[in-house]
């Protein structure tokens, strides 16, 4: 996982979810790529998916229970975890987890 990302593009707007208990701020690189840069605060979430995502774990940690499991993982920082496309995830969190998110066409 980058430490760093230069030469991006930042959507000043941040995408603000559940009463702001999650917020990210998309941004592109020269690539194209799209990428949020966010934090959760802790609590139990649900999110779903329209495409294909990458989770990197930057600091805290969370426990995830992907889509098709049964069993809760945790990750921390330094790792991560793919969530398919057109699916939900489960995640509790106990302390702010800040995260970088990558959106991977299939």
């Amino acid at each position: 996982m980058k430490e760093k990302f230069e030469n991006v593009t930042l959507v000043s707007k941040a995408n603000v979810y559940l009463d702001g208990k999650v917020t990210s701020r998309t941004f592109f690189l020269p690539s194209g790529e799209r990428k949020t840069a966010g934090i959760f605060l802790p609590g139990e979430y649900e999110f779903g998916t329209n495409e294909a995502e990458i989770m990197d774990v930057v600091q805290g940690s969370a426990e995830v229970l992907l889509p098709g499991e049964t069993e809760w993982k945790k990750f921390g920082p330094g790792e991560c975890f793919r969530i398919p496309s057109k699916s939900s995830f489960k995640l509790k969190i106990g302390e702010v987890l800040d995260y970088i998110c990558s959106y991977i066409k299939e």
